[in-house]
């Protein structure tokens, strides 16, 4: 039997970071040592506040469903959260949902229609485009490469694009790939572009609570934003907690009334005792977060310094936990090479749109992050 798959699936490949990932986990289990960093997620543990609430929540028997845009209480605390932002949103306003990736999902679904244009800053986190191309919209992308992955040098190349038929802007700051945050400047043209165009805008702020002295802006707070922004953000990166599966997202009530209407049919809800976890991670975790942050601060001056060592510049990163290490123009050969003789998993620049690179994610220990300059250099990658 020969099945026929939906164009929706077949137009869109699978993650790129996760792929790479999959070929080290194949060489880790032939006995080789490898040096991962390629994926997106932090190397703490939860903080145990948060798994005793968990593991209380299972206790109290909160095991069942709950409403689909998550529990009161949860919506509530992310709401004041978003109010010490500078967001204003109801718990109504709310949607609490299975990781930050199911949030984009059904919001890029519930806006984006055949032949829908939505624009993308390149380097861009690589699912974007996969749900663009799975809701069957069109992508116009706007390279920040030649500018240190930096917005407000760019906001011309921005203008040229964007214009009354653009149905949707994605933006990611602090970035993934390149750790960039982008300033008030750059936002404030990114509103005036919105504004004049009647544009709907992702303000994709998951990495917002790992910055290195910069305080970031969310978009919607900015005046004439806060009806076309939505604002996505989760736990997975600032709390580590990529396994529980929680994020949410926050916007106009219309659109999270019809978006909701794709997450009841899909997911039903979030996973109840992990909601009660989320809701100890936003009250009361600010310590472990400050401890975290430093260290990967520490992180990303140890890697600066090792490339610098090697003849290696970068653009330093403002947030997140990751870097463009510019290579061979066949960024793809680059990493593939770079596992498969130094032992080191990267991924490459193309997969975020941006060919030359490849990123480098430094949530991992500097013994880790020592040894996997070493081999790249040592091996002539570097």
């Amino acid at each position: 039997m020969t099945m026929d798959f939906a164009d929706r699936v077949t137009r869109v490949e699978p993650s790129a970071t996760l792929a790479i990932s999959a070929l080290a986990t194949e060489l880790e289990a032939e006995g080789v040592d490898v040096v991962d960093l390629s994926v997106g997620e932090p190397d703490f543990p939860t903080p145990e506040n948060v798994v005793e609430a968990g593991k209380a929540a299972m206790d109290a028997g909160h095991t069942g469903y709950t409403t689909s845009a998550g529990i009161l209480e949860l919506r509530e605390a992310i709401a004041e959260k978003l109010a010490d932002d500078g967001l204003e949103h109801g718990p109504e306003e709310i949607i609490v949902t299975p990781g930050a990736k199911q949030a984009l999902y059904e919001i890029v679904s519930a806006l984006v229609e055949d032949g829908d244009e939505v624009v993308l800053l390149d380097p861009a986190w690589v699912s974007y485009e996969a749900m663009v191309k799975m809701a069957g919209g069109s992508l116009t992308r706007v390279d920040l490469s030649a500018f240190d992955f930096q917005l407000e040098p760019a906001l011309d190349d921005l203008e040229s694009v964007v214009t009354d038929e653009t149905e949707l802007l994605i933006v990611n700051s602090p970035s993934n790939p390149t750790g960039a945050v982008y300033s008030d400047a750059a936002l404030e043209g990114v509103r005036d572009l919105a504004v004049e165009h009647d544009v709907t805008v992702i303000s994709d702020e998951i990495y917002k609570e790992i910055t290195y002295g910069v305080e970031p802006t969310s978009l919607g707070t900015l005046e004439g934003m806060a009806d076309r922004t939505v604002t996505v953000n989760g736990f997975s990166k600032a709390y580590s907690m990529t396994g529980w599966r929680l994020g949410y997202f926050a916007g106009p009530e219309e659109l999270v009334d019809q978006a909701g209407k794709l997450h009841s049919h899909s997911v039903s809800s979030a996973v109840n005792f992990v909601q009660h976890a989320g809701i100890e991670a936003l009250q009361n975790t600010d310590e472990a977060v400050e401890e975290m942050v430093a260290a990967f601060e520490e992180r990303r001056d140890l890697v600066v310094d090792l490339l610098e060592a090697e003849g290696v510049d970068v653009a330093v990163p403002d947030g997140a936990f990751y870097m463009m290490l510019p290579v061979d123009s066949d960024d793809q050969a680059w990493c593939e090479g770079a596992l498969e003789d130094a032992h080191v998993a990267t991924v490459p620049g193309s997969a975020f749109g941006t060919p030359g690179y490849a990123r480098i994610s430094y949530a991992a220990s500097e013994e880790r992050l020592r040894e996997g300059i070493e081999r790249l250099a040592e091996e002539g990658y570097l």
